[in-house]
C-alpha cells in the first residue's frame, strides 16, 4: 500500500458477498469502523472515495460484490496500528503464507475498542513488513476472518501474489474448512446438510439470519455427528460456502445452536458444565492449494484446552 502523497494514506478493500447492495457510507463505516460515518460522508463530499476507479459523489450510492473501493485519508487522522509482541501459535510458515491457530478472545484486525491487541498487531511484530497490502492499512495479511471467540486455523498472506490466489480460492469455495462445535440438544441424524440464504437480521444488525434469496446469499453447511452427550452433541461442520456467522446461524436455524453462543439460541436455557467465554466453535481443518507450488496443503489446529476439558466432562 502506497500513500498518494506525504499527507494522505490509501485504504482499499473489495466488497464481499455479504455486503452487496449496501450504501457506500454504511459499507465504509462497517469496513473501517475507526472513522465516523459523518467523517466518511465528508470524504465522499471531498471526492476521496472511489468505486472501481470512479469517484463517488453521493452517500446513497450502492456497492456490489467484488467492487474495488479506495479511500484516501489525511495522515493526521490515521489510527496508529502498532506491532504487538504477543506469542502466536504458528502451524506453518513460508515466504507466501502463514497458518495461525487463533486463540479465543482475540480480535482478528483493529477496530473500535481493539486497536493494539489484535491478531494483526501481533502479525506486524512477527512478520515486520512481510504482509500483503491488498486489504488496506488496517488489515495487512488478512484474507479471511473468524469471530473473536471462535478459535482455530487462519491463512495469513505474506505478499499480494499469495493474497490474490488464496482470495480466488475462497471465492470459488475450493478451500476446505472444517469446524468442530459442541451444540445444544441431541441431533437425531448422523449426517445432514443445512442450506438456506443468509443475510442480516432486520431486527438486529449484529446478527445474521436465514432469509430469502432477495435478502441473503446462498449458504450450505454439511454437518456430521461426532458424539452425543445427552443434552449436547459434538459435530463436525464443513463449509461449502463462507457467509458471516454461517455455522452459528445454521445450527440455530435447526434448533441446535452452538453452546455458549452470545448471539444465537438464548431460548433453550441450556448451560455448559464449565464456564465458557463465547461459542464452542473451532476452525479445525484448513486445506488449500499453495499459491506458489500449486500443491494441496492441509493443516489441523489442535482443539483448545477448554474444548477438550468440556468433552471429558460430557463423556
Amino acid at each position: 500500500m502506497m500513500p498518494l502523497s506525504e499527507s494522505f494514506e490509501t485504504y482499499e478493500e473489495y466488497v464481499d458477498e455479504e455486503s452487496d447492495d449496501l450504501r457506500i457510507d454504511k459499507w465504509v463505516a462497517g469496513t473501517f469502523p475507526d472513522f465516523s460515518r459523518s467523517y466518511i460522508q465528508k470524504l465522499i463530499g471531498d471526492g476521496r472515495i472511489s468505486i472501481d476507479d470512479k469517484v463517488v459523489n453521493k452517500n446513497s450510492v450502492k456497492v456490489h460484490t467484488e467492487q474495488h473501493i479506495v479511500m484516501t485519508v489525511p495522515a493526521g487522522v490515521l489510527p496508529d496500528i502498532v506491532p504487538w509482541d504477543h506469542p502466536l501459535d504458528i502451524l506453518y510458515e513460508d515466504d507466501d503464507v502463514l497458518i495461525v491457530n487463533k486463540t479465543k478472545g482475540m480480535v482478528v484486525h483493529p477496530a473500535a475498542g481493539h486497536m493494539d491487541d489484535t491478531l494483526v498487531n501481533a502479525l506486524l511484530f512477527h512478520c515486520r513488513d512481510s504482509l500483503s497490502g491488498i486489504n488496506g492499512f488496517m488489515r495487512p495479511g488478512i484474507v479471511h476472518r473468524i469471530d473473536r471467540d471462535t478459535t482455530g486455523s487462519l491463512i495469513i498472506c505474506k505478499n499480494d501474489h499469495a493474497h490474490r490466489i488464496i482470495a480466488e480460492q475462497l471465492k470459488e469455495h475450493s478451500i476446505r474448512r472444517e469446524y468442530r462445535a459442541i451444540v445444544c440438544g441431541e441431533l437425531k441424524e448422523d449426517e445432514l446438510t443445512v442450506s438456506g440464504y443468509i443475510g442480516r437480521d432486520p431486527r438486529d444488525r449484529k446478527r445474521q439470519a436465514v432469509t430469502d434469496a432477495a435478502h441473503g446469499k446462498k449458504a450450505v453447511t454439511h454437518v456430521k455427528v461426532l458424539g452425543r452427550y445427552g443434552h449436547f452433541t459434538e459435530v463436525a461442520c464443513t463449509l461449502e460456502t463462507g457467509r458471516t456467522h454461517q455455522i452459528r446461524v445454521h445450527m440455530d436455524h435447526i434448533h441446535h445452536p452452538v453452546l455458549g453462543d452470545p448471539l444465537y439460541g438464548h431460548d433453550l436455557g441450556l448451560r455448559a458444565p464449565v464456564r465458557l467465554e463465547g461459542q464452542c466453535l473451532h476452525a479445525y481443518i484448513i486445506g488449500f492449494i499453495h499459491p506458489t507450488t500449486g500443491e494441496y496443503m492441509e493443516f489441523k489446529a489442535p482443539l483448545p484446552e477448554y474444548y477438550q476439558k468440556l468433552l471429558k466432562i460430557l463423556e
